[in-house]
């Protein structure tokens, strides 16, 4: 099985003017294979979110190679790692960044637009999306009229509407209720189970992570634990 992340001695410096460099990542190996779902972990300054940004092609290492399903993206410039970033990457924010004058299903259909998929072939993916998440009847709804929960489902509609190879979720849970946020992370795993989803989701809550079946610790720019999350930890599925 190919893996859709393979980091091997993963660094990155940023250089300050007059001052020690920052030392984010201080060579991390990491391996995420298809289907599975990992929670990364870590306090501030840990260099998860750097971790992250470097997964989703939103910034490079200083030293390191990485391998994205099976291809050396190490070296591709930035037009190219746009373009596969927009095919291949799923990414759900706190902020759910949904367009205020947009509808639902027209915001499930913008990775497409980008990608020059025909209108009604886009129509029938973002319905079949915001299906996923339970949301199809609210399909003509603004952001305005929906909940936060509801809210960050269309933009987990959104994230998956292309079937990316992974789904990078950054704290998708921080701007919710406890509720809201048990329901969120219940459709996580349900689109992992049921649709082979590949996820990696950065978070600093445990009672968030426990929904993922592995969790990764970050500490000073090392990986410090990597290891199953315990069945009797994870949440129950509904």
């Amino acid at each position: 099985m190919t893996p859709v992340v393979d980091v091997r001695g993963l660094r990155k410096v940023y250089p300050l003017d007059g001052g020690e460099d920052v030392v984010a990542l201080r060579g991390v190996d990491l391996t995420i294979d298809p289907g599975e779902f990992v929670a990364v972990m870590g306090p501030s300054g840990s260099g998860k979110s750097t971790f992250m940004h470097i997964v989703g092609f939103l910034d490079r290492a200083t030293a390191g190679t990485y391998r994205f399903s099976g291809s050396d993206v190490s070296g591709l410039g930035g037009d190219q790692l746009a373009d596969l970033r927009s095919r291949a990457l799923g990414f759900v924010f706190q902020a759910y960044n949904l367009l205020a004058r947009t509808t639902a299903v027209e915001n499930v259909e913008l990775p497409m637009i980008y990608a020059g998929v025909p209108a009604a072939e886009r129509r029938r993916a973002a319905m079949d999306a915001l299906d996923a998440v339970g949301l199809s009847k609210y399909a003509e709804h603004q952001p305005n009229q929906l909940s936060g929960g509801q809210q960050q489902r269309v933009a987990i509609a959104r994230s998956i509407v292309n079937r990316p190879h992974l789904i990078l979720a950054d704290e998708p849970t921080g701007a919710l209720d406890s509720a809201s946020s048990e329901d969120v992370m219940a459709l996580f795993q349900r689109l992992n189970r049921e649709r082979g989803m590949t996820v990696m989701l950065v978070t600093h809550e445990a009672d968030v992570a426990a929904h993922a079946k592995r969790l990764v610790t970050f500490r000073d720019g090392n990986i410090v634990s990597d290891a199953p999350v315990a069945p009797a930890n994870a949440a129950v599925l509904v």
